[in-house]
């Protein structure tokens, strides 16, 4: 029993698997899916099929498939050129569009697709050979209806209207749009208007009229442009002459300034010099002050020396020949003893020579005196003009240089005003020199009148005093044709040895009336002894001229002790020996 039920068990184990793998094998022969890309109809037994995203058995001899493609197609449609677009303007537009096609997934769509379409929606180029002509017509009607500027400008628009309008195409065969493309859209060549065609002339007249009026504007344009640029270009460089003219300005401003200042300083530096080269001159002239001083104090004690020496070895010297005159006295005395008679008249000629010789020792040494004082008077008096003068001298010099270190900074600065300016500043430069030259000239004479009477006066003297020599020299040339002179001298006819009541012309001698006669023969005469009488001297007659004459024109005062020296004899001394005669 058992056994049996083995068998049968195994029999239907067999049969199972026999069974299943039938089974497989027909599911492997006959059965069909579908994809994610290929839907498929089948027909046949048991009806119309639309298999999506699924299978069904297919026998091949009681069914039919047809496979319907289901991912988009990419289609490009070009009308250009010939084929080009007319517009609403009547105008030709090349238009490159791109359709994005694919089959509704639905079992209609499907079920159209296969039924319209066929095996032809596997192949892209075959469907859009199919469709192309519908696109084409659609692309043409919507863009009649819009201008070539809204085509332009509307392209969203245009590919929106494209869009709706091959939905219901499209639909028909099971297909629908997924997307519409403007790529490319341009006004078509000119040369692809034919004026023949009633579309073409007109919109080939219209293209006509609007590039002749564009290239109107834009000459238009371009001319105004041309005249905006160089209106622009002559404001620009007004602006730059102005800009340029304004810098010059500022540096020819600033140049003023830079030489007024300048000016300045060194109207500054030259007033500070001046016055510390006037302080210099100052200390200068205060040393050279004290030096003379010295000098002077210093020579005045070697004379004051000199002199006592000099009366100590007179006072010496009168003791030594007192002394001999009193050993020779007493030597006559002796020989008087012998004969009293001739002593006593010798002893009184001796006294009496003694006495002669003491006084001429005593006047000669105050004559030396009274010359060592007049020199030394005479050198304080010069040396004290002298001082004056320098600093009378240094202080014009400092006024003259400082009105002419302002001068030249005036002039420097008007001079900065520009060359247009250049006559105005040489008369302007000649009236300040002029104006210099008079105020110099007016500082001199200042100065000059500044001195006392007494210094003028010396100062006149001292100049005729220098060049007495040369107007006596010229006054007596003509006594150079004077080939001999014959003198008769009768002293003594006629009351010829008297003289005036003064009885200045009772010493006059032979000389003197050569002298004389000879001042007389001058032919400048009148001229010669007015300059001598400006002197202080009487002209005419040498023997005229007295101590006190002498003693007025070199400033020498009375002796001390009240005694009347002989100046004339002082004066014959100091005067050269070439004017002596």
């Amino acid at each position: 029993m058992s056994e049996e039920l083995s068998g049968s068990a195994v029999f239907w184990l067999v049969v199972a698997l026999v069974a299943i793998v039938v089974i497989a094998y027909v599911f492997y022969l006959f059965y069909r899916r579908s994809t994610k890309e290929t839907a498929f109809v089948r027909t046949g037994l048991g009806g119309q099929s639309v298999i999506i995203n699924g299978g069904a058995f297919v026998i091949p001899i009681f069914h039919d498939v047809s496979p319907v493609f289901m991912r988009t197609h990419r289609m490009v449609v070009q009308c250009i050129r010939d084929r080009a677009l007319i517009s609403k303007d009547r105008m030709r537009v090349d238009v490159t569009a791109e359709f994005y096609v694919r089959v509704v997934p639905t079992k209609d769509g499907v079920s159209s697709a296969a039924q319209t379409l066929g095996r032809r929606s596997m192949e892209t180029e075959a469907l859009r050979e199919l469709v192309e002509g519908r696109f084409v017509d659609i692309l043409r009607s919507v863009a009649a209806e819009m201008t070539m500027e809204e085509l332009h400008e509307k392209r969203s628009e245009y590919a929106r209207r494209v869009r709706e309008a091959v939905v219901e195409p499209l639909a028909k065969s099971g297909l629908e749009a997924e997307a519409v493309s403007l790529t490319s859209l341009d006004q078509t060549d000119m040369e692809f208007f034919d004026p023949s065609n009633a579309f073409d002339a007109e919109g080939l007249t219209r293209l006509t009229e609007q590039i002749e009026l564009r290239k109107k504007r834009r000459n238009d344009i371009e001319q105004d442009t041309l005249i905006a640029i160089r209106r622009k270009n002559l404001e620009a460089e007004k602006l730059a002459l102005e800009i340029d003219r304004d810098t010059q300005y500022a540096r020819l401003e600033q140049e003023r300034e830079v030489g007024v200042q300048a000016a300045a300083q060194r109207a500054d530096l030259a007033r500070q010099r001046a016055g510390r080269e006037l302080e210099t001159e100052q200390a200068q002239i205060s040393l050279r002050e004290g030096i003379e001083r010295s000098r002077i104090a210093q020579e005045l004690a070697i004379e004051q020396q000199r002199i006592r020496r000099e009366v100590e070895l007179q006072r010496l010297e009168v003791e030594r020949r007192m002394s001999l005159e009193l050993a020779e006295q007493r030597r006559a005395i002796a020989v008087a003893q012998q004969s009293r008679a001739q002593s006593e008249a010798q002893a009184v000629a001796e006294d009496a020579r003694a006495l002669a010789i003491a006084a001429e020792e005593n006047v000669f040494t105050a004559r030396e005196v009274a010359v060592a004082e007049r020199r030394k008077r005479i050198e304080l008096i010069a040396a004290s003009q002298e001082a004056e003068q320098s600093s009378t001298r240094l202080l014009i010099t400092a006024r003259a240089e400082r009105e002419v270190a302002e001068s030249r900074a005036e002039a420097i600065r008007i001079e900065a005003e520009g060359d247009a300016d250049a006559q105005k500043i040489r008369a302007i430069a000649s009236r300040l020199r002029h104006e210099i030259e008079a105020e110099g000239q007016r500082l001199m004479n200042e100065a000059q009148n500044m001195l006392s009477p007494e210094s003028r006066a010396g100062a006149l003297r001292r100049f005729l005093i220098e060049r007495l020599d040369v107007i006596i020299r010229e006054s007596v040339k003509p006594m150079e044709k004077i080939s001999e002179i014959k003198i008769l001298h009768v002293d003594g006819l006629i009351g010829g040895g008297q003289g005036g009541p003064d009885n200045r012309h009772h010493s006059a001698g032979l000389g003197d009336e050569i002298v004389n006669s000879a001042l007389r023969y001058r032919a400048q005469a009148p001229l010669i002894d007015r300059l001598l009488k400006e002197v202080g001297l009487p002209g005419g007659d040498v023997n005229q001229v007295t101590g006190g004459d002498l003693q007025k024109l070199f400033g020498l005062a009375e002796p001390r002790g009240g005694k009347q020296l002989d100046l004339l004899d002082d004066a014959e001394r100091d005067v050269p020996s070439e004017y002596r005669n």
